[in-house]
C-alpha cells in the first residue's frame, strides 16, 4: 500500500473511532488557514523551496508560474519523500524537526495553500500527492459516524489530512512542483501577490538564490548573491545591496522550560540585521513600518529602520512573539548585533537615523529592543571623531556644535576634544544625539575652549572665517592674537592691519594690532562685525592712542625718555597713511630732534636743504637734525608739519586762524560788505604760516604759487560776495615785488592803467595769478584801500590817464567809495595830463561857457563826484538868466529836420516850441548857444543849439550830436533814416 493510501486509511479510521478527532482536525486546519497562515501563500512556498534546497545542499531555485488560473511553484532541492508526505498530511508534526538549518516549523505552513485552492497537488521526483476538498468530503460522507458533524459544517472538511496518489512529474530541472488550481474568488488576489513579490523575501531565505516569476508569459527574476557581509538582491536589471550582520549561537536550555518540546530541541539561533546600502556602503535606512521576520514576516511591529530576521518564538497564531526568557535573550542578542552593524558601516551621519527613538516604540517587543539597542549604542565607541587621528568615540565623550559647518569643525579639531564631524550635528539628528547623550557645544563653549590656545595666525584666520554668521553676542569674548605677541581678550577695538600698515614697526606705540596672518580672507569681516576696526594706516593714525602718544612725546623727551623709536614709529605710520601736509594738524606736536641736539615740535622745524630753508631769514625757525632727516620719508616729514615749503593752517573761524596780520585781512573783508550787512557766515578758511619770516621773495613767490588751490582760492561769503583769500590779500598788501606792493603795480599789457601804475617785472603766470596784479580800473576798485590809492594817484601831476578812463573814473570811484570816510585829494584830474587844485564839477552843461575854473569829468554822477572830491558844482558857483530877446517862437515840429529828430527819439512828432534868438546872451552879456527855460528853451538858431536843447528836454543827453546832425542837414533826412535802420554792426 502506498504511503498516501496508508495515511488515508489511518486518518479515516481515527475519525471513525472518534468523531471528536475529526472535529479537532477540521478546527485546527481552519485556524491555520484563517489565522497564522492567511496571506502567506507565496512566503510559505518560498520557505518550503528554501528548506528543500538546504536539505539537498544546493542553491535554491523557485519558479512561480501563474497561467490560466493555475499557480505552479517549482523548486530545486530535495524531492518529496514519505516523511514529507506524512509531514504535509500531519498537523503540527513536521518532518523537519531534526533539520537544524530548516526555516519552517512543524510543516504546517503548507496549509496556506488552502486560502486559494481546494485541489492542491505536490509533484516530485520522489513522491507525488494531491489533496482534494471534494474527495475528502466524499470519503467523510461514507462514514456514518461523521455525517452529523459534516452536515453541521456545511460540508467543510480538513483537506490536508487525506493525501491521494497522483501521476505527474515536476517541470524539467526541478525536484518538486506545487500545483494550485485557484478558486475564482482568489485568482485576482494571487495575481496581485505574484506581481508585487519583492526580492527582499530572499533576505530571510539564504538557501534560496533565485525566484522566477512568470506572469502572462513574462519572466521576472529575483536573485540573491552574497559577498562577505553584503547581499545583492536583483529584480531583473535593478539591483539592491544590503549590509548584513549575523549573530549565531545557542541559547541555554534553561530558557526553554516553558516552550513546547520540539522547540527545546532547536536552541541554536541565527540573528540577522540587514539594511540597504549604496555603492559606498552608506546605509539607506528603511522607511515606513517594519516587522519582525521570524524568519519570514510576522505581524510584530518594529520601529528600527532595518530588517531583523531572528528565530523569536511565536504564539499559536504564528504572527506575534511569545513573551518569555527566550524572547528576552534574543532581544539582547539582536541589540548587540545592531550595535555591531552600525559600528561596521561607513562613518556617515545617516547612521544617526538608525538610532532608536525611545518613547515611540510600536509594541512591547519593539520597546524592549529599542531600549537594549540604545544601551549598547551609548556604551560603545562607534561615533567618528572629526580629528582623523582620534579613535572612534563613545557618545558620552562626544560633542557636537550647535550650528556646525565643515569649516567650523575643521578649525576646532584638536581644540574641542571629542568633536564630531559637521555632518553629525544637523538639526534633524538632534533627537538621536540627545538619546545617545552627545553633548552640545554653543559658541560660548567654543570661545572658552580657544582661550589660552597658542596657534599660528593662519589657524586663527581659519577659525574666524569659519565663525562667519555665528551669533555676535556669544563671540564677544573671542580672543585675538596681536602682532606683538600679546593676545587681546576681545575683538572690540582691535586694529586689523592691511598691507599698507607697517605693523612690525609700530611696537613703540603700544597699539592692539591683530596678527596680520590672523585676519586673512573672511576673518577680517568676522572680526569687524565683532567690533574690531580696519587698521589701514589712516585708521591707525586716527587712533586716540597714537594721538595721545604724539601729544605726550615732547614731555617724555623733556623727562629724559628716549622718544626716537616713538618718533620713527609715528613717521612710518604717517608715510603709510600719506595724509596731506596740514590735514592732521595735531601731528605737528610730534617731538623731533633739532640741529642743536634738543627735541622740538615738528611744526616748528624746517627740513635742512629744503626750498623753504633758502627763503626764510636765518634762524627764523629751528632746523631738523640732518642725520635724523636723512633716514625719513620726506612726505612723512611734511605731513607731520616739518617745513620744506610754506605750511597751511585751516580754521572755521578767522579768530582761530593763527597767521600774520589776520585781523587786518578780516577788516579788509568786512569793508567789502554793505554797511548794514550781518556778520558773514565763514566757510572753512585756509591760511599760510611764516610769511612774515621770508627774506627772499623772488624765490618764495613760486613756492607760494605752487601751494594747493585751497591756499590760493578766494573766499565766497555767499550772496554773490567773493573776497580775496588770506594769502592773496597778504601778498598784494605787502612789498613782495622788489619792495613794491603788487596792488600798486599793473599787470603787463594793462592799457587802462597806463600812466597811473608802473608795470610789474616779468613774472611766471602762476605768480601773476596768485598776486592778482590789477589790469583794469575794475580790479583796483574791488578793494577799498586800492580805490583810495587810485583817487590820490589821479591827483598826482607826474602821472597821466587816458581820456577814456578819465571820463568815468571819478564816477566809478564815487560808487566804490560810497559810505567810506575818505580824505579828499588836494588836486583833481581835469584832463589826461592836467591836475588842478581849483576845479568844479559841471552839473548843468549850459553853464560851461560861464565857468572860469577847470572842470572835473563827472561821468554822469556830478553830485556824487563833487561830494567825493569836495569841490563845488557849477550850478553852485554860477547864477544867470537870459537877457536877449527872441526873434521868434517856432514849434519844434516846424524846425527843419524835426522828423528825423523825432524818429531818433522814438517819437511820432515833436511837440512844444522853442525861442530863437539872433544872439543869445545871459547875465553879464555872455553869449551862449542855448539855455533851458520852463516851457520854452532858448537857442541861438544853430543846429548844435537845437540838438542840445532838445536832447536835454527829452532826457536823452547822449543823443545831442545825433539830433544836431538831423537839424544841420534836413535835406539828408531820408539818407540818415536809412542809415539808422541798418542798426549797429554785428558782434565779432
Amino acid at each position: 500500500m502506498s504511503t498516501a493510501a496508508e495515511l488515508r486509511r489511518r486518518v479515516l479510521a481515527a475519525w471513525t473511532d472518534s468523531p471528536a478527532r475529526f472535529r479537532e482536525d477540521a478546527n485546527a486546519e481552519e485556524d491555520l488557514v484563517r489565522g497564522g497562515y492567511r496571506d502567506r501563500l507565496l512566503v510559505e512556498l518560498a520557505q518550503n523551496a528554501a528548506d528543500a534546497a538546504s536539505r539537498a545542499g544546493v542553491p535554491g531555485h523557485l519558479r512561480l508560474d501563474l497561467t490560466d488560473g493555475v499557480l505552479r511553484a517549482a523548486n530545486t532541492g530535495a524531492p518529496l519523500d514519505d516523511d514529507g508526505v506524512q509531514g504535509l498530511a500531519t498537523l503540527r508534526a513536521s518532518a523537519k524537526r531534526d533539520t537544524g538549518d530548516s526555516v519552517g516549523r512543524f510543516g504546517v505552513g503548507f496549509a496556506a495553500v488552502l486560502a486559494v485552492t481546494d485541489e492542491p497537488a505536490v509533484l516530485s521526483a520522489g513522491r507525488s500527492v494531491r489533496f482534494s476538498a471534494a474527495d475528502t468530503r466524499a470519503a467523510v460522507a461514507a462514514v456514518p459516524a461523521l455525517g452529523a458533524e459534516l452536515a453541521r459544517r456545511d460540508g467543510a472538511v480538513p483537506v490536508l489530512r487525506l493525501p491521494f496518489e497522483v501521476d505527474g512529474r515536476p517541470a524539467a530541472g526541478f525536484a518538486t512542483e506545487v500545483v494550485l488550481p485557484l478558486r475564482p474568488d482568489a485568482a485576482e488576489a494571487v495575481r496581485v501577490s505574484v506581481q508585487s513579490l519583492e526580492a527582499e523575501l530572499l533576505l530571510a531565505l539564504p538557501a534560496l538564490s533565485r525566484i522566477d516569476v512568470v506572469l502572462d508569459g513574462r519572466v521576472r527574476s529575483l536573485t540573491r548573491s552574497a559577498r562577505g557581509p553584503q547581499v545583492r538582491l536583483g529584480d531583473d536589471d535593478r539591483t539592491t545591496t544590503w549590509q548584513l550582520l549575523q549573530c549565531t549561537g545557542e541559547l541555554p536550555s534553561a530558557l526553554f522550560t516553558d516552550r513546547p518540546v520540539e522547540e527545546r530541541e532547536r536552541r541554536g539561533y541565527v540573528v540577522t540585521w540587514a539594511v540597504p546600502v549604496d555603492d559606498d556602503g552608506v546605509p539607506a535606512p528603511l522607511a515606513g513600518r517594519q516587522v519582525l521576520h521570524a524568519p519570514t514576516p510576522s505581524d510584530e511591529p518594529l520601529s528600527l529602520p532595518a530588517r531583523l530576521i531572528a528565530p523569536f518564538p511565536l504564539g499559536p497564531d504564528r504572527r506575534h512573539v511569545a513573551p518569555g526568557p527566550v524572547a528576552d535573550a534574543l532581544v539582547e542578542v539582536a541589540a548587540a548585533g545592531y550595535a555591531d552593524l552600525l559600528a561596521g558601516l561607513p562613518a556617515d551621519p545617516v547612521l544617526l537615523q538608525l538610532v532608536p527613538a525611545v518613547g515611540l516604540a510600536a509594541a512591547e517587543l519593539d520597546a524592549a529592543l529599542c531600549r537594549a539597542v540604545l544601551g549598547r549604542l551609548t556604551s560603545a565607541a562607534w561615533l567618528p571623531a572629526a580629528d582623523p587621528e582620534e579613535p572612534p568615540l563613545r557618545p558620552d565623550r562626544a560633542v557636537v556644535l550647535d550650528d556646525p559647518t565643515d569649516e567650523r569643525v575643521a578649525a576646532l579639531v584638536g581644540v574641542l576634544p571629542g568633536l564630531l564631524p559637521a555632518g553629525w550635528s544637523r538639526r534633524t539628528d538632534a533627537r538621536a544625539l540627545a538619546a545617545l547623550g552627545v553633548r552640545s557645544a554653543g559658541w560660548a563653549d567654543v570661545v572658552e575652549a580657544v582661550r589660552g590656545v597658542r596657534r599660528p595666525g593662519e589657524w586663527w584666520a581659519r577659525l574666524y572665517g569659519a565663525l562667519d554668521g555665528a551669533d555676535r553676542d556669544e563671540l564677544a569674548a573671542l580672543p585675538v592674537p596681536l602682532a606683538d605677541g600679546r593676545t587681546a581678550q576681545t575683538p572690540a577695538g582691535v586694529l586689523l592691519a592691511d598691507e599698507s600698515l607697517p605693523a612690525g614697526r609700530l611696537a613703540p606705540l603700544g597699539l592692539r594690532i591683530a596678527d596680520p596672518a590672523a585676519v586673512a580672507g573672511p576673518a577680517r569681516r568676522v572680526l569687524e562685525r565683532l567690533g574690531a576696526r580696519p587698521a589701514t594706516a589712516a585708521a591707525v593714525l586716527a587712533d586716540q592712542d597714537v594721538r595721545a602718544a604724539v601729544a605726550s612725546s615732547l614731555d617724555r623727551a623733556d623727562d629724559g625718555e628716549d622718544v626716537e623709536p616713538l618718533a620713527a614709529a609715528v613717521l612710518a605710520l604717517v608715510a603709510a597713511a600719506a595724509p596731506a601736509p596740514g590735514e592732521l594738524p595735531w601731528l605737528a606736536e610730534l617731538a623731533l630732534p633739532d640741529d642743536d641736539g634738543g627735541w622740538v615740535p615738528a611744526g616748528e622745524l624746517v627740513r635742512p636743504g629744503s626750498p623753504l630753508a633758502d627763503v626764510l631769514a636765518p634762524g627764523a625757525l629751528g632746523a631738523l637734525d640732518p642725520e635724523f632727516a636723512r633716514g625719513q620719508d620726506v612726505d612723512a616729514l611734511r605731513a607731520v608739519g616739518v617745513l620744506d615749503t610754506f605750511s597751511l593752517v585751516t580754521a572755521e573761524d578767522p579768530d582761530e586762524l593763527d597767521v600774520d596780520r589776520v585781523e587786518e585781512w578780516v577788516d579788509a573783508v568786512l569793508d567789502r560788505l554793505p554797511a548794514d550787512a550781518p556778520p558773514p557766515e565763514w566757510p572753512l578758511l585756509t591760511g599760510v604760516r611764516d610769511l612774515e619770516l621770508v627774506r627772499d621773495w623772488d624765490r618764495a613767490l613760486p613756492l607760494l604759487a605752487a601751494l594747493p588751490p585751497a591756499a590760493r582760492a578766494d573766499v565766497d561769503l555767499g550772496g554773490g560776495t567773493v573776497v580775496p583769500g588770506y594769502l592773496r590779500w597778504w601778498l598784494r598788501t605787502s612789498p613782495v615785488l622788489s619792495g613794491a606792493l603788487p596792488a600798486r603795480l599793473r599787470a603787463p599789457g594793462a592799457v587802462e592803467l597806463q600812466g597811473l601804475y608802473e608795470p610789474v617785472d616779468d613774472l611766471p603766470a602762476a605768480v601773476l595769478d596768485l598776486l592778482a596784479v590789477p589790469a583794469t580800473v575794475a580790479d583796483v576798485l574791488a578793494d577799498v584801500d586800492d580805490a583810495i590809492d587810485l583817487l590820490h594817484r589821479l591827483g598826482d601831476p607826474t602821472r597821466t590817464v587816458s581820456p577814456a578812463v578819465l571820463r568815468t573814473v571819478y564816477a566809478r570811484l564815487a560808487g566804490a567809495l560810497d559810505g567810506v570816510d575818505v580824505e579828499p585829494p588836494r588836486r583833481v584830474r581835469t584832463a589826461p595830463d592836467q591836475v588842478s587844485a581849483e576845479a568844479v564839477v559841471l552839473d548843468a552843461p549850459w553853464l560851461q561857457p560861464l565857468v572860469s575854473s577847470a572842470v572835473v569829468p563827472a561821468g554822469g554822477r556830478p553830485v556824487a563826484v563833487a561830494d567825493l572830491l569836495d569841490v563845488p558844482l557849477a550850478s553852485e558857483q554860477v547864477g544867470a538868466r537870459v537877457t536877449s530877446r527872441p526873434a521868434r517862437n517856432v514849434g519844434w515840429a516846424e524846425v527843419p529836420g524835426a522828423g528825423l529828430a523825432a524818429a531818433r527819439l522814438g517819437l511820432a512828432e515833436l511837440a512844444g516850441s522853442v525861442a530863437v534868438h539872433p544872439t543869445l546872451t545871459v547875465t553879464g552879456g555872455v553869449e551862449v548857444a542855448w539855455w533851458p527855460g520852463g516851457d520854452v528853451d532858448a537857442v541861438d538858431g544853430t543846429p548844435a543849439a537845437f540838438g542840445r536843447a532838445l536832447a536835454w528836454r527829452s532826457g536823452a543827453w547822449e543823443l545831442r550830436q545825433a539830433l544836431a546832425e538831423a537839424f544841420a542837414h534836413p535835406h539828408r533826412s531820408a539818407e540818415f533814416a536809412a542809415e539808422d535802420a541798418v542798426g549797429p554792426p554785428p558782434a565779432p
